[in-house]
């Protein structure tokens, strides 16, 4: 008598593992099809709202196409390309997009209160995406950002106020701002190589904060060359320290262009508007390649190209 086999086991087992693979396969041509028709659609939408935005009447200029094509001029593309650069710079070290874009400032001919007013109100954008995304991680040590925030709003104010005061005498500001750009170029190469690290005390965090937030608003940055690096190699961890001052420095940024545009106006849009929508192109493609960039070498070439550049805008500051 033959053994007799239930439903069940009188059909062969199928390996489900390879179930997926078809359906993914016959799947991929649908995928791709609604991914074109969603692109498709967003893209005729975005069409048709710049059409009609375009149409906008705008008092003494004509249309809204009529006021752009009187101040997209040629300096703005510099200016986004100012803002590309530097934020390719911070999204691979982390730091250092004031000080890119300010040396970038100052070199096509930019006064240190335009340029320092303008970086840091593009600034309140860049960190504040920055600064909440490393909130959404728990990368912030409420502790430590407690401890910046107020003395490093102080000290960036105190800045400002000072720097829009002496607007006038730019011929003594500037030399000095390249001098200072010039040091922290020389720092970033520093911190490439990770100096010994020496205990900061706890009391010394609200005057390194004080310090940070008043030459980050007279040269246009180095809250984070000078904070982040001073923490990280007072043995203060990496991670919570760069997410605590990052998160700080949006009110820095904050703080420092209400001051500005409180003393000298605003002024300087194109040059703000600039920054920030190269920064936005920027930030995908920095995102990406900051995982295979070697840091250590793109540091010490940034550091180098900052005081060239620096020792230029100083030269040129002293003998004229």
């Amino acid at each position: 008598m033959l053994p007799s086999h239930s439903a069940n086991e009188s059909k062969p087992e199928v390996n489900s593992a390879t179930i997926p693979v078809d359906l993914e396969v016959a799947s991929k041509p649908g995928k791709l099809k609604r991914k074109l028709m969603s692109g498709a659609v967003l893209l005729f939408l975005l069409a048709a709202i710049l059409i009609l935005i375009g149409q906008i009447p705008i008092r003494n200029s004509g249309t809204a196409y009529d006021w752009l094509a009187q101040n997209l001029t040629s300096e703005f593309f510099l200016y986004m390309l100012g803002g590309f650069i530097a934020q390719m710079v911070d999204g691979a070290l982390g730091m250092a997009y004031g000080l890119t874009s300010t040396t970038f400032l100052l070199t096509v001919g930019i006064s240190p209160a335009a340029a320092s007013a303008s970086v840091h109100a593009s600034e309140v954008f860049t960190s504040g995406a920055s600064g909440l995304m490393h909130l959404r991680l728990k990368n912030v040590n409420r502790k430590l950002f407690v401890s910046l925030l107020i003395p490093g709003v102080i000290g960036a104010a105190m800045g400002a106020y000072i720097l829009s005061e002496l607007e006038n005498y730019n011929y003594i500001i500037k030399p000095l701002v390249a001098g200072y750009t010039l040091v922290l170029g020389a720092l970033i190469i520093v911190k490439a190589f990770k100096p010994n690290r020496s205990k900061l005390k706890e009391k010394l965090i609200a005057p390194l904060a004080v310090f940070g937030g008043f030459m980050d608003s007279v040269g246009g940055g180095g809250w984070g060359p000078i904070v982040s690096s001073t923490l990280i190699a007072g043995g203060h961890p990496p991670r919570f320290t760069i997410g605590s001052v990052n998160l700080a420095e949006f009110f820095i940024a904050l703080s420092s262009s209400l001051t500005f545009f409180t003393m000298i106006g605003i002024h300087h849009w194109q040059i703000i508007a600039g920054l920030v929508l190269g920064g936005v192109i920027a930030a995908p493609i920095a995102a990406n390649l900051s995982k295979n960039l070697p840091v250590k070498s793109l540091m010490i070439l940034v550091g180098i190209l900052v005081i060239l550049v620096s020792s230029r805008i100083l030269y040129l500051a002293l003998a004229g």
